[in-house]
């Protein structure tokens, strides 16, 4: 787990955005046009980011294909969210 976040958060262009998308979530889970109007982010930028968090099981959607289905942190996030912190922390953004 520890590899995959470091890529996905540190390791990427999109890493600060992703985890910045993580970093609400673990809050108050939302939706994507919530999360874009929270992070002042495009809409097309967090669908983007939301595709790639949940194909790598860091996010899970309820009402998946719907308009307005709201994101929270795969439970194998939840386990790992001290991995997260520390890579966070790393990253200079907590």
């Amino acid at each position: 787990m520890k590899n995959l976040l470091w890529y996905l958060v540190a390791g990427t262009r999109g890493g600060e955005t992703r985890g910045k998308i993580i970093d609400l979530l673990r809050k108050k889970p939302s939706n994507s046009n919530k999360i874009a109007e929270i992070l002042k982010f495009d809409y097309k930028t967090v669908k983007h980011h939301i595709k790639v968090l949940e194909k790598n099981n860091i996010i899970t959607a309820i009402n998946k294909g719907k308009y307005g289905a709201v994101y929270f942190l795969s439970e194998f996030m939840e386990q790992n969210i001290k991995t997260f912190d520390e890579i966070w922390v790393q990253f200079g953004k907590k």
